[in-house]
């Protein structure tokens, strides 16, 4: 079978092709650069919790060697610290990474993967589609006409997947601008990132109401500056005079040695495009969404995105056409962020527009530096990870069905779990093998040999369950699962979101949700047509 095409070859377009590796299904990269990314300090990313174990299990390498988790996290304002956060070890700490580095982290392990076939010096001019594939054509040195099963359009803002798609992108151009500097420098709080909002050195040649310090390894940091609304050209003494009078102000007069390494603007733009799929066309990462404001991270949603799609894209190059699965990549995912995007519009005014509340509410200025806060940290409407909680692979009507503390179509927690060879790991590593996940909740077996309890109590009854699911599922046993009682069962998707929690072993139910999960749910007005016929006929 002809494998899938992804267009472009960043961050997003990288870890779609690994992902898809994982699943063992093959992929071309076409990528328009000779392979080499250029090297800009001043262009980071911060990566969350389940991001950042995503890369792990792509790369096999450790994130934290990548950049750096945040040892703490300092909201200022003014001289006041407002708000402080100290990150121990094992907590779910932000990791920053220079996209460079995490681009050629990518590539080495896309290089070293023989599914994956990166074409250099390959743009996208044209594509056709038909029923039974992708047809795609490249100028450049190797310009050729390349066959696919589908195409993702991994290409950026400026997508000439979307374009040819005749895809809408619309939004806002510019809701915030950022002048940037990474620079070498020793502050006051090593390994902390600081958020300071209306810093006293201010001035009519400094007129920025906030700036951030973000670190990186080997005592580097990107510095951040909210510009005004005017679109004035940023010149190098503005940077300078910036980095000066910031730095003096954070340590008490003197401007401390340092080394600038590299300055930029950053434009935060918002925009959503209007489909994500067409036929057997997809868009991914900032060719389907812009964000970014108020602290946010569009690559977090972008490598969400490949996330997402890559099962069901497995799902169908190994098993077939599978409509309703491939449909809910765009029903779930551009929801997620409509949803930010709403959220971020909705306190921009609030965060950015001078007085405002903050006039009329006592503590009003406390809760807006939690809102900037949660942008930061990717916590709350602004940054936690999206649940797909109205997703159309969402189960209906299960008898057994049992709440805990992760709702159904939100990620599942972390925790260690016993693997059917017997060994310790934990939950997140099983994630994107193309298998749904079978957890039963057993206290006390981590106190024993596997083998005495595989044949005992709910195991065999459970074990035989699971192998007649209508797709390939792994059983794993947990101790314990945050809100879930003891001998209850859980059912995940191969992204690592709940579909569902049961009340013990309940084969047709377990295989309910795992056929909805699929795509294969009944439609709710079908399903409610059928109990109303069932109850008239009982009559």
């Amino acid at each position: 079978m002809d494998p899938v095409i992804i267009v472009g070859a960043g961050p997003v377009g990288l870890t779609l092709a690994l992902a898809l590796a994982r699943q063992e299904v093959p992929s071309v990269v076409l990528d328009e650069t000779g392979g080499k990314d250029e090297p800009r300090p001043a262009r980071t990313v911060v990566l969350r919790e389940d991001t950042a174990a995503l890369l792990e299990r792509l790369t096999t390498v450790r994130a934290g060697a990548l950049g750096l988790r945040w040892s703490g996290w300092r909201s200022q304002r003014r001289r006041q610290v407002v708000g402080e956060i100290a990150f121990a070890a094992g907590d779910p700490a932000p990791l920053h990474v220079e996209q460079h580095v995490l681009t050629a982290a990518l590539r080495a392990a896309a290089d070293a993967e023989p599914l994956i076939e990166v074409a250099l010096d390959s743009r996208l001019d044209s594509l056709e589609q038909e029923r039974s594939g992708v047809t795609a054509h490249t100028r450049g040195p190797r310009g050729t006409w390349w066959r696919g099963s589908h195409l993702v359009g991994c290409d950026g803002p400026r997508s000439t997947v979307r374009k040819l798609m005749d895809i809408r992108f619309p939004g806002r151009t510019a809701v915030e601008r950022h002048a940037v500097a990474t620079l070498r420098v020793e502050l006051p709080w090593e390994g902390s990132a600081l958020l300071h909002r209306m810093p006293p050195w201010r001035s009519s040649g400094h007129p920025s109401t906030e700036v951030s310090a973000r670190p990186l390894p080997d005592s580097t940091w990107r510095l951040d500056w909210l510009l005004p609304a005017s679109k004035d050209l940023i010149t190098p003494e503005f940077m300078v005079s910036n980095v000066r009078k910031t730095l003096a102000g954070w340590t008490g007069g003197a401007v401390p040695a340092y080394d600038l390494v590299d300055t930029g603007v950053h434009a935060v733009h918002h925009r959503l495009a209007r489909r994500w799929r067409s036929g057997r066309v997809f868009l991914a990462g900032d060719a389907a969404h812009l964000l970014g404001a108020l602290g946010t991270q569009g690559l977090d949603e972008g490598l969400r995105d490949a996330d997402n799609l890559a099962w069901k894209l497995a799902v169908a190059w190994h098993h077939g056409a599978h409509e309703a699965l491939l449909d809910s990549y765009q029903a779930e995912r551009r929801a997620v962020v409509a949803a930010r995007l709403r959220a971020a519009d909705q306190l921009l005014p609030v965060l950015r527009g001078g007085g405002g509340l903050r006039g009329y509410i006592p503590g009003a200025s406390r809760n807006h530096d939690t809102l900037m806060t949660d942008g930061h940290l990717g916590r709350g409407a602004l940054g936690e990870p999206g649940a797909y909680a109205a997703s159309p692979l969402a189960p209906r009507y299960l008898e057994g069905e049992i709440p805990v503390d992760t709702e159904p179509g939100a990620p599942v927690t972390d925790v260690r779990v016993t693997a059917e060879d017997g060994s310790f790991v934990r939950l997140r590593d099983r994630l994107g093998r193309g298998a749904l996940l079978v957890v039963l909740i057993a206290p006390g077996t981590g106190v024993w040999d596997r083998k005495h309890w595989m044949s005992a109590g709910v195991m065999p009854r459970l074990a035989a369950a699971v192998t007649a699911l209508p797709h390939r599922a792994e059983l794993l046993v947990a101790e314990s699962y945050p809100g879930a009682p003891a001998h209850s069962v859980l059912l995940i998707r191969p992204d690592g979101h709940l579909v569902t929690a049961l009340s013990g072993v309940r084969p047709a139910d377990l295989y309910a949700a795992g056929e909805a999960a699929l795509g294969g749910a009944v439609p709710l007005e079908d399903a409610l047509k059928e109990e109303a016929e069932a109850g008239s006929g009982a009559r």
